[in-house]
């Protein structure tokens, strides 16, 4: 009876220790946006889609505006038990370009209660022509499902 005993308590002692990692938050990036270190190396008026690629690398998505912009998205999501993945935090970058390939614009967007707010800006133009899409990109916060997720490479 004393090994089983022993057994037994092990096997509790094993399933504390997985309730108690189970209540654990697990947090996981998605995306990817420059830092800001990266962003000094483009300059507004003067540098290039081949400048801002060799100092940021390439986005996953860009504008079909006229010239045309270049988005950087970064999500930060909780992870929580069994619950469904909860987004958190999402962060656009926008680069436009002029119809010559010339840089006009650098933002950085964010969140703030649920409506996309400009966090920095260098401009030559104060026309924000892409803010309808960045709303929709940031607009999305929440509304993505665990499939989503384990279907996305």
């Amino acid at each position: 009876m004393g090994r089983l005993g022993f057994g037994v308590r092990r096997g509790a002692v094993v399933l504390l220790l997985m309730a108690l990692s189970a209540c654990t938050a697990l947090y996981q990036n998605h995306g990817y946006v420059p830092r800001d270190q990266d962003l000094e190396k483009i300059v507004v008026g003067d540098s290039t889609r081949e400048d801002v690629a060799q100092a940021v690398g390439r986005p996953s998505s860009t504008g079909l505006l006229t010239g045309g912009a270049w988005y950087y998205v970064g999500s930060r999501f909780r992870h929580y038990g069994p619950r469904e993945p909860q987004e958190i935090d999402r962060e656009v970058v926008a680069i436009s370009f002029d119809e010559g390939g010339t840089v006009e614009n650098v933002e950085r967007f964010g969140l703030e209660n649920g409506q996309a707010v400009v966090i920095s800006r260098r401009v030559t133009d104060s026309n924000i022509k892409g803010l309808g899409f960045l709303r929709q990109l940031l607009g999305n916060i929440g509304n993505i499902s665990a499939g989503q997720l384990l279907n996305d490479t």
